[in-house]
């Protein structure tokens, strides 16, 4: 597993999140996981799913903060065959939480790997 995971959410949902002790997405109740990146890949997903919003951030995960499973599983059928992305099988505890930054896409609209 790597250092750092990473988790995109918006100003307002990280807000709530730490009035609740818990980032709980709609994905974890839709998929059962939340969706967390390495620093290499989080742009991919930011792309899918996120392209040209201003009011993300994102949150830096240690993992060994985490109790719940985290696995690493294919992403879409247009990632590389061999990328996997790591899923949080519960819900990411505030405390697990090391850094907030936020995360901005370039002119294009597009963001940009770390």
């Amino acid at each position: 597993m790597t250092d750092i995971l990473l988790h995109i959410c918006s100003r307002d949902d990280w807000s709530r999140a730490q009035d609740a002790g818990a980032v709980t997405p709609v994905s974890l109740d839709e998929t059962g996981f939340v969706h967390l990146s390495t620093p290499a890949q989080v742009h991919l997903p930011a792309d899918r799913l996120f392209a040209g919003r201003t009011d993300l951030m994102l949150l830096h995960v240690d993992p060994s903060m985490l109790t719940d499973p985290v696995r690493f599983e294919p992403g879409v059928p247009e990632d590389p065959e061999s990328m996997r992305f790591p899923h949080l099988y519960g819900p990411l505890p505030v405390a697990a939480v090391v850094a907030v930054t936020e995360y901005r896409p370039g002119t294009d609209g597009r963001f940009a790997p770390l």
